[in-house]
């Protein structure tokens, strides 16, 4: 079963969501407080039960003690054999959008760190995690253990296989990205049952979520989003395997919007952005970003193969509108397009900046060339306000490369 809920009245921001935070016994409950409130709660996530798993999971115990400074931040960190822990967002999305219930037997494809097991866990009755990397299932049980999550029970094995042993389920959270649902996992999820996974080619991944009837797989489609490439041989057999020779940008006028939930195909982590038809530059829509908080991400992503052996620049062009814009209190919280360029084991090669962009009038069309580290394999593309407050506009980001 899942652990009692300890609460107390120092927290009122989250009465506000209907939810108590419960005593912490670690130094970092000021930062899961934060955490909660700033990354998560603010950015549309309303399950009381979601929230109350993140306040009381202590982050910072399924990172690298060298990251623990870092674990509360809404970002991804390394974890090692070229697997990361999830941002805390992307955690508490895809937990409730699965909408775990107490009495829930929950099968999770991709361990890791723990972390989403440990949340889950902190929910359900029952988590069946399964883990393909076996230095990170190993310690992924130990920690698991250590912090008394025995209602989460762990292997190593292939997670595409599931564990028919202890099937049906009542949902399946998949954390890795496969080109469709594996037969094993639709067998074993329950009638009436709930499965959220990330589909889609390596760079191009879209969140859906699934319910089964009749036998069946109904989907949802949800918003765009990136995990890290998957280890094993469903990664080498994927249909379409990206060309870090020739990088491109996908949707980079904004006109794609598949499921018209008003955001634009392709690009994920979206936060304060607006797809709109006023006085677009490159065919019907641009894109609005709007912040009122100085710090506040106002931004969106895009992940991209990049292969430095083979590429030397990439230019970087973008159409951008400057209403009005203010500097976050960081020396970076300025609107600007950013690549990010990360090497095969995805630690950080530097970064390349178009902008910073500060003075209000009407479009400009702004391009930069960048060098590319020759032990880079991928970028992401990073484009808003990024913390600073004011609003800007943005059309036809266009992407073209020099050969190495």
């Amino acid at each position: 079963m899942s652990r009692p809920v300890l609460t107390c009245a120092v927290c009122s921001v989250f009465c506000v969501f209907g939810v108590r935070c419960p005593a912490a016994d670690d130094d970092y409950r000021d930062e899961r407080k934060e955490m909660v409130e700033v990354s998560v709660a603010r950015e549309g996530i309303t399950n009381r039960a979601v929230l109350q798993a993140l306040l009381k999971v202590p982050r910072h115990e399924f990172v690298p003690s060298s990251l623990h400074k870092e674990a509360y931040i809404d970002k991804a960190l390394p974890i090692g054999y070229q697997q990361t822990i999830s941002p805390p967002y992307i955690v508490a999305y895809m937990t409730q959008s699965l909408d775990p219930q107490p009495t829930d037997r929950i099968l999770e494809i991709g361990t890791g760190s723990g972390y989403q097991a440990a949340v889950l866990g902190d929910i359900c009755k029952e988590v069946y995690s399964i883990e393909i990397v076996p230095q990170l299932g190993r310690s992924a049980k130990k920690r698991l253990e250590k912090l008394g999550y025995s209602n989460v029970h762990t292997k190593v094995g292939d997670g595409y296989e599931g564990w028919a042993e202890h099937a049906p389920f009542d949902g399946i959270i998949v954390t890795c990205s496969p080109e469709s649902v594996p037969q094993p996992l639709v067998d074993q999820l329950r009638e009436g049952g709930r499965m959220i996974i990330p589909l889609g080619e390596r760079y191009q991944q879209v969140f859906y979520l699934f319910e089964k009837r009749d036998g069946r797989l109904v989907p949802t489609k949800l918003v765009p989003t990136l995990f890290v490439p998957m280890t094993g041989a469903s990664e080498e057999r994927r249909v379409k395997q990206p060309d870090g020779s020739h990088p491109e940008i996908v949707n980079g006028s904004f006109e794609a919007d598949e499921n018209n939930d008003g955001l634009a195909d392709n690009w994920h982590y979206q936060r304060q952005v607006e797809r709109v038809t006023e006085e677009s530059r490159d065919g019907e829509f641009s894109l609005k970003f709007t912040n009122e908080e100085p710090g506040r991400p106002a931004q969106m992503l895009q992940g991209l193969a990049l292969d430095g052996r083979h590429v030397a620049f990439v230019n970087l062009s973008v159409d951008v509108k400057i209403e009005s814009a203010i500097p976050g209190p960081e020396s970076f919280e300025q609107p600007a397009l950013v690549i990010h360029f990360y090497d095969q084991v995805r630690r950080s090669l530097g970064e390349g900046v178009v902008g910073p962009w500060l003075r209000p009038g009407d479009w400009e069309r702004i391009g930069r060339r960048i060098p590319v580290p020759p032990g880079a394999r991928e970028a992401i593309v990073r484009i808003g306000l990024n913390g600073a407050t004011g609003s800007m506009s943005i059309d036809n980001v266009k992407l073209s490369f020099v050969p190495r």
